[in-house]
Parts: C-alpha cells; sequence; structure tokens
C-alpha cells in the first residue's frame, strides 16, 4: 500500500498536479504547490462542493472573509486556549519534534533514540504583526479554520439577505495551521484550504439536521466515485469541547483509514462566545418574535485531501498503462484532440478545427463562478457553458487540450495517465466522411461520429 503512495506521489510531480513548495531552495516542510493539472483538478473539486452545497440549494449563500482578523476573534472562538493545542514531544538527542496524541512514538525515526520528553502544549495558530512595530499591541494571526469567519458575519448576511433559519453560509478559503509533523504528502500540511458550511437551525431540530447533513455528504462523495469510504461517530472524549455530536467520513488511504470530512452538531458555542465577546447580540428573532441563540452544523471539508483520496481510488495499473479513472466532472482535461499524424498539414488543419470548435462552442466543464460587468448571458446545461457576450460567442475556460506528441499510441497512454476520459483522432477517414474516432479512457473501446456531433456526445456523456 505505502507503495502505491508513492507511485501516486511520482505521477503527480512528473505529470503537474503536485510540486514541492520552494523545491528549487530544497523544499519547506508541509508546503506545496499544485501545478497545472493540480490546479484544474482541485478548482474542480471545489466547484463541484460549491455547486452542490450553495448553487443547487435555496438555503445556503456565500461568503469569503479575510484571512487576518481582529485577534479578539481568535479569543472567542477558543483557538488561543488548549482547544487549539496539539501535545508536543521532542527527541532528547536530534530534537526532532513529534505530535505525541496521535501515534504512540516509541523510537524516533531520525536518529533511533528511544528518549522523549514530557508532552506539552503547542498552540498552531501561525503567529504574524500587522504595521512596521513587531510588538503584542501588534499580534494577529493567520486564521487557523475559516469557521469564525461565518460566525461574526451572522448578523451581516441576516441583515442583507433576509434570509430565514434554518439557511447556511459557506466558505471556501485558505487556513494556516502551524503543525508539529506534517505528513503523508498533501493529507496534512501547514497551509491548506477548507471548504465549510455552517447551516443554523433552532437547537430542538439540531439532531434532525445533523443526521441529514451526514447522509447528504456520504451521498456525494460515492456519487463522485469514492468507494473505500465509511462513517465513524467521535465518541465523546474523541470531540472537540463544542460539540455535541461529530460524525467523520473517512476514506482508506494507502496510510490507513483517515477522516476527509467532519460533520458537527457545535451547539451555540460558538454564536454565544461571540456575543460574549464582542458585545453584540447574536441571537436570532423567529417569524412569530421568539428569540434564540441557533445551533450550528458544521460539514467541512478540505480540498487538498480529497483530491488525495481521489488520486488514490482512481489510480489504476493496467498491463502496460496506470490509468486515473476519475469523474469526468473532476478530470483536469475533459476531451483531447490530436491528429492521426503530426506531420500531416490537412490533418493538422482539421484536428485544429475541430478542437477550435470544441473550445468556442461550448467549455466542458463543471462550470465557474464569474463576475463579469459588461452585458453578458451564461447559459449552463448539463456541465457545458457557453458565453455571449455583446453578440460575440466565446469561451470562459477551456477543458479540451491539443496533443500531437509522439505516436497515436503513447498519446492516449499519456491521456490515461492524467485521467484524461476521451480522445479525439482526426485521421484521413475524417477528411472524406467529417467522422472522429473517439476513444473512452476506461474501456479503451473506440467509436466513430459526425464532428458537428461531438458537442451533443459529450453533453450526454457528462450528464
Amino acid at each position: 500500500m505505502e507503495k502505491k503512495l508513492e507511485k501516486i506521489v511520482s505521477l503527480t510531480k512528473r505529470r503537474g498536479f503536485v510540486f514541492p513548495g520552494s523545491e528549487i531552495y530544497g523544499g519547506l516542510s508541509g508546503f506545496y504547490d499544485y501545478g497545472p493539472l493540480g490546479a484544474e483538478l482541485k478548482f474542480n473539486i471545489k466547484q463541484e462542493w460549491w455547486k452542490e452545497i450553495v448553487q443547487n440549494r435555496d438555503d445556503v449563500v456565500g461568503l469569503s472573509s479575510a484571512i487576518i482578523m481582529n485577534p479578539k476573534v481568535w479569543e472567542a472562538s477558543g483557538h488561543l486556549g488548549e482547544g487549539f493545542a496539539d501535545l508536543l514531544i521532542e527527541c532528547k538527542k536530534c530534537h526532532k519534534r513529534y505530535k505525541a496524541d496521535e501515534d504512540e512514538i516509541k523510537v524516533c525515526e531520525n536518529c533511533g533514540s528511544k528518549e522523549f520528553t514530557e508532552p506539552r502544549r503547542f498552540n498552531i495558530l501561525f503567529k504574524t504583526f500587522i504595521g512596521p512595530v513587531e510588538d503584542s499591541a501588534s499580534t494577529a494571526y493567520l486564521r487557523g479554520e475559516t469557521t469564525p469567519g461565518i460566525i461574526v458575519n451572522f448578523k451581516n448576511i441576516i441583515d442583507s439577505t433576509g434570509i430565514k433559519i434554518p439557511f447556511g453560509i459557506a466558505q471556501v478559503g485558505k487556513s494556516f495551521r502551524n503543525e508539529i509533523n506534517p505528513k503523508d504528502f498533501i493529507f496534512r500540511t501547514r497551509e491548506f484550504e477548507q471548504m465549510e458550511l455552517e447551516y443554523f437551525v433552532k437547537p430542538q431540530d439540531a439532531d434532525k439536521y445533523f443526521n441529514e447533513w451526514v447522509d447528504l455528504r456520504m451521498d456525494w462523495y460515492k456519487k463522485l466515485g469514492l468507494k473505500n469510504i465509511r462513517k465513524r461517530e467521535q465518541s465523546k472524549e474523541e470531540r472537540a469541547h463544542y460539540s455535541n455530536a461529530t460524525a467523520d467520513i473517512e476514506y482508506e488511504f494507502p496510510f490507513g483509514w483517515k477522516e476527509i470530512e467532519g460533520i458537527a452538531n457545535r451547539g451555540d458555542f460558538d454564536l454565544k462566545n461571540h456575543s460574549k465577546y464582542s458585545g453584540e447580540d447574536l441571537s436570532y428573532t423567529g417569524e412569530s418574535g421568539e428569540k434564540f441563540v441557533p445551533y450550528i452544523i458544521e460539514p467541512s471539508a478540505g480540498p487538498e485531501r480529497l483530491m488525495l483520496a481521489f488520486l488514490c481510488e482512481a489510480y489504476n495499473e493496467e498491463k502496460d498503462r496506470v490509468v486515473l479513472k476519475l469523474n469526468p466532472k473532476l478530470a483536469p482535461v475533459k476531451v483531447a484532440v490530436f491528429p492521426l499524424l503530426a506531420n500531416k498539414p490537412e490533418l493538422v488543419k482539421k484536428a485544429k478545427e475541430t478542437l477550435n470548435l470544441l473550445k468556442r462552442d461550448s467549455v466542458i466543464g463543471t462550470g465557474a463562478i464569474i463576475d463579469l460587468s459588461i452585458e453578458e448571458k451564461l447559459e449552463a446545461k448539463n456541465g457545458f457553458y457557453n458565453l455571449t457576450v455583446s453578440g460575440v460567442r466565446g469561451s470562459i475556460f477551456s477543458k479540451v487540450a491539443w496533443d500531437d506528441r509522439g505516436n497515436i499510441g503513447k498519446r492516449y497512454y499519456s491521456q490515461d495517465e492524467i485521467g484524461t476520459p476521451w480522445c479525439v483522432t482526426i485521421d484521413y477517414q475524417t477528411l472524406e466522411d467529417n467522422t472522429v474516432t473517439i476513444r473512452d479512457r476506461d474501456t479503451t473501446e473506440q467509436e466513430r461520429i459526425k464532428v458537428e456531433n461531438l458537442k451533443n456526445h459529450f453533453q450526454e456523456k457528462l450528464k
């Protein structure tokens, strides 16, 4: 199993999914960069989450809050106390540090020593300073999670939208934790993103909505192709101090069963604490005039962990090829177009025309969040997005790739390795009858269809 992870790490570096951060300077532990394909895959994961949580629902709105906030926010949320601290032990010989409460550390992996210091608490918020003077008055923190940004905007959202309980506020954004021992590739890092929803409910309805959200989130992973998942209820001893109930959705990675999403019933801890520290009344007034502090149901996941899970699930070795069987909605490239022979101008010309047809008339993808200040019309259907701007058609972003490297077999295998679901080949028959060959990534089966039918064909596939 560990060998499988090594192969995935190698593939992600070789094909431009993930690079070690600051690699030309020797790297920096716990930080990674995401290359052309990794950026697309991560974007698609976030986009599918946003579409599921926000765009497909009438009771959830989005938010993008600041990474650095007033330090009192972190006092109120408990992030400066023991609740957001890890137990740290240190090898007495080489001084390598370990997280003590995760695994039982008996031998230092660095020097082999068996002598460690007593565990001590270590707060994992990154500290920074605002302004030119670095003193206690200018101390601030990079956020350790996105939740507080939602809570401090609870009243703003209600006042500006008029939304009624039950409702949710969703956010995707960067978080930072000074992890003692980042490990398992991109599973545990110091800089990462979170996809979090705070769903506000009446206290008496909290158990019902908690169970609903657990089921909804499990179904979402299954729809996107994750099979090796399970639900695990946390014991009272495991749960965070604010949690009335927590369920983890776990995936079986090569290094064991690990959490990819947590769904928590946070009770009224957040709103009560921020009301207390800020002096602002964050209670909610119902339609019949009753006042109460809402409970919060919080599904929370990270695109990096999900990216690793999807890569592990999709990675297959079949005879002489490696294939990433990613769900087409997540695949960085949806369709690759190439001429049978790259040195034949007539084939190259026709292939370019086919490529431009797909790129011009449709954008094969899962959607985009777009802010256009000019007259526009966005039509979305079955994963294809067409844009009309002042009467001129064009594409927002492209998921169609050109490939003319090497022979046809090498191109197929190259696209298999990055997870491209379909390859379109232009050959001499295309010049005669305007049909192309479409090859399926998973089955390697091929079929011929008319160029003018390509758009509808892929629309059907993406359903």
